[in-house]
């Protein structure tokens, strides 16, 4: 499962080939997820890499859509490499996919850029809609963090946060954004046009001095509050 609102598609044509990479240091691992994934039929890996410095080196001129990153792999981690990745590919998806459901290791990964978090227990089908959701810009968790991280993070919203100055909205916002809410369906549940949404969204990153709604997310889960 996952904290991703319905409509996963909505923006993505169904007849669209979409490219992916695999970061893994168990080869096994590597080919079975590979050939599950490419069974769907609208996913093609372009890559597949045993180790984090093997990603840096040839993931970027891949360029994939969407990147499924282990988190423990000898040499560099799945998390450093996701915030390598991330700066060297901006426009690209990453989302840890990892045999731990560890919730210390969500929030580090968020705040490295990872744009979701799986655990490789999950089934083909849910690890297939993940991957388009994380392109229709949603942000998929495995249920059982999805529950922590929502739960810490409504606990937390109640609570002032004076050192960043959000408004109401902007913390309304940011809640949804938790649950994975895209851009489209914030509007529509907040009765806002989506340029309004994304004028919102501006003014928290700035003042959050983050890019995208993971960072944000991360950023304001981790800020003690006054």
């Amino acid at each position: 499962m996952s904290i991703s609102a319905s409509g996963l598609a909505t923006n993505l044509q169904s007849t669209s080939v979409y490219t992916f990479a695999l970061v893994d240091d168990e080869n096994a691992t590597r080919e079975h997820w590979i050939k599950l994934l490419e069974s769907f039929h609208d996913f093609k890996c372009v890559a597949a890499c045993p180790t984090g410095e093997d990603a840096l080196r040839v993931i970027p001129a891949a360029r994939p859509r969407v990147i499924l990153m282990d988190i423990f792999m000898p040499g560099i981690s799945g998390i450093a490499c996701t915030a390598q990745l991330k700066t060297a590919l901006p426009q690209t998806q990453i989302l840890i996919f990892t045999a731990s459901d560890d919730p210390e290791l969500v929030f580090p990964a968020l705040e490295a850029g990872a744009d979701g978090y799986l655990i490789k227990q999950a089934q083909p089908a849910e690890v297939h809609k993940a991957l388009l959701g994380v392109l229709n810009g949603e942000v998929p968790m495995t249920s059982g963090i999805a529950r922590r991280v929502t739960e810490y993070f409504r606990k937390r919203s109640n609570l002032p946060h004076q050192s960043m100055h959000l408004s109401h909205r902007e913390r309304e916002i940011l809640v949804m954004l938790s649950k994975g809410y895209s851009n489209k369906e914030i509007a529509a549940e907040l009765k806002l046009s989506i340029t309004t949404i994304n004028s919102y969204l501006k003014n928290v990153y700035e003042k959050m001095h983050v890019h995208s709604r993971t960072q944000a997310v991360a950023k304001y889960l981790s800020i003690p509050s006054s």
